[in-house]
């Protein structure tokens, strides 16, 4: 609590942003956070950096476990994504792409630092569908080392 001032509750010194890192997941409610991130990005003069994280095959058989998937199949699905990013993120001019595998939250919480604005839209889900799959929005506002802004679509309203 060094750097707040007690007294006000607010801090003394004001965060500086040194990029905007944005999760994209080819919805279009991370169109919509796309766009948010690049007019922030705008705003502040400093680096917008798309991200999309691509999840590993779950095996659906159990004989399946010990296979590996084939190398060439995974590089193909990452060019795609690549491809893809790029094309999304054309507008925005000099925006930097990156494409992983894992999992979307810990992927996007690693690449960020306290100077980073992190950028995630919330997908409306139902109930059932929060339950068994998390949200990867909460996730990362409960891990993010930085600022998360949350874009919220007609959906999630």
């Amino acid at each position: 609590m060094d750097d707040l001032d007690v007294s006000l509750g607010h801090p003394t010194e004001a965060a500086v942003i040194t990029r905007v890192l944005v999760g994209v997941d080819f919805s279009e409610a991370s169109r919509q956070a796309l766009e948010r991130a690049g007019n922030w990005a705008s705003r502040c003069g400093v680096p917008l950096v798309a991200m999309h994280v691509l999840q590993p095959p779950a095996p659906m058989l159990p004989e399946a476990q010990i296979a590996l998937p084939d190398p060439a199949w995974l590089k193909s699905m990452e060019d795609h994504a690549r491809e893809q990013l790029e094309s999304w993120v054309k507008p925005f001019g000099g925006t930097e792409v990156i494409v992983k595998w894992g999992g979307p939250a810990e992927e996007l919480v690693s690449a960020a630092d306290p100077t980073t604005l992190l950028v995630v839209a919330q997908v409306g889900h139902s109930t059932l569908e929060r339950l068994l799959f998390g949200s990867t929005a909460a996730r990362v506002v409960r891990l993010a080392p930085c600022d998360v802004l949350v874009v919220r679509t007609e959906k999630a309203r």
